[in-house]
């Protein structure tokens, strides 16, 4: 029998690579709105950020994902991407 195979992405953040169940992503649409998407399957350009509120702070004092983005990223969506952390 064959194994499953596992998808594997890497954190924005910690540059460790993950299963992609144990990531959040966030994700510009083709629109350029910033959402979280806790599925992984929604339409744009996304970034993966680890499950853990020390590394969305970090994301959101360094700005990284404005860069990856290429959009300003408000602070609400921060706050609901931490909410969604263990």
């Amino acid at each position: 029998m064959q194994k499953k195979k596992i998808p594997m992405r890497t954190c924005v953040i910690t540059k460790e690579k993950c299963e992609k169940k144990d990531l959040l992503r966030l994700v510009r649409t083709p629109e350029g709105n910033v959402i979280v998407d806790p599925t992984g399957k929604k339409n744009g350009r996304g970034a993966y950020l680890k499950k853990d509120k020390e590394i969305i702070t970090k994301a959101e004092n360094s700005k990284i994902l404005d860069h990856i983005l290429q959009v300003e990223i408000p602070r609400e969506i921060y706050e609901e991407a931490k909410n969604l952390c263990k």
